[in-house]
């Protein structure tokens, strides 16, 4: 069991609460910043947004799919799937490469780049204010135990092994804020800006956007999915229930 301390409410003031508002702040002004950067023609691309379309309706269709009688949706399905003209099928040999599509795009590779850099410089200035400001404060304490595994993820930092595993470094509470505001921003901003830091760190080796694997794994969907129409067994339900609260 690791040592108690008494936490000063003015850490709280001078350090926690400081830190989070500056981590919001920054988190929304970097999605507006990247917003006014993105070029025109990837805002206005009728192809890329013709795709995302089809993926969505798609999407939709497998999930209201028992919604429909069965020759209804073997008419989308098909409408959606053939191989001959599918809104989802993509031939081999006009899919696209990603990598190919970035170098003869400059555009593209222009505006991953400042996406990058969008991410990169405010995240170090910000780590760089934190580990200057505010390096070695105990900021907060976990009301429940943890176990000695999450030593290093909490209290970076901090170099004192007798303190409880519970207790937060100022340090660690800026990666929590960093990796885990995404609820947050998505309340604030809306699911267009649902994408996390982390998955933005994931995205910086990519090529960007392959639109054949999306439509591919749309079409694997539809294809696999057993349609079975509930809307007959409504009434079998209905009458279950109305049996029970009349007997």
């Amino acid at each position: 069991m690791g040592e108690d301390l008494v936490l000063d409410t003015a850490i709280r003031d001078w350090v926690l609460i400081p830190l989070s508002v500056v981590m919001v702040l920054i988190g929304i002004l970097r999605y507006f910043v990247s917003k006014l950067m993105r070029s025109s023609s990837q805002l206005s691309d009728p192809k890329i947004i013709k795709e995302g379309q089809v993926v969505i309706r798609a999407r939709n269709l497998r999930a209201g799919a028992n919604f429909i009688p069965a020759k209804s949706f073997r008419a989308r399905k098909f409408y959606y799937s053939n191989e001959e003209n599918g809104l989802l099928y993509v031939p081999k040999g006009q899919a696209q490469n990603p990598q190919a599509q970035m170098f003869s795009d400059p555009n593209m590779a222009m505006d991953m780049m400042k996406k990058n850099l969008s991410m990169i410089i405010p995240q170090t200035l910000t780590f760089a204010w934190v580990n200057f400001f505010f390096s070695g404060f105990v900021a907060a304490k976990i009301p429940f135990p943890l176990t000695q595994r999450f030593r290093s993820m909490l209290q970076n930092g901090i170099d004192l092994s007798t303190v409880d595993v519970s207790y937060v470094s100022s340090r660690s509470w800026y990666f929590l804020n960093l990796f885990g505001l995404r609820g947050l921003f998505s309340l604030i901003l809306g699911e267009e800006n649902a994408t996390d830091d982390t998955q933005r760190m994931m995205q910086m080796s990519g090529f960007g956007f392959d639109p054949s694997k999306s439509l591919g794994a749309e079409k694997d969907g539809l294809d696999i999915i057993q349609h079975e129409w509930t809307l007959p067994k409504f009434e079998q339900r209905a009458g279950a229930v109305l049996r029970k609260l009349v007997y």
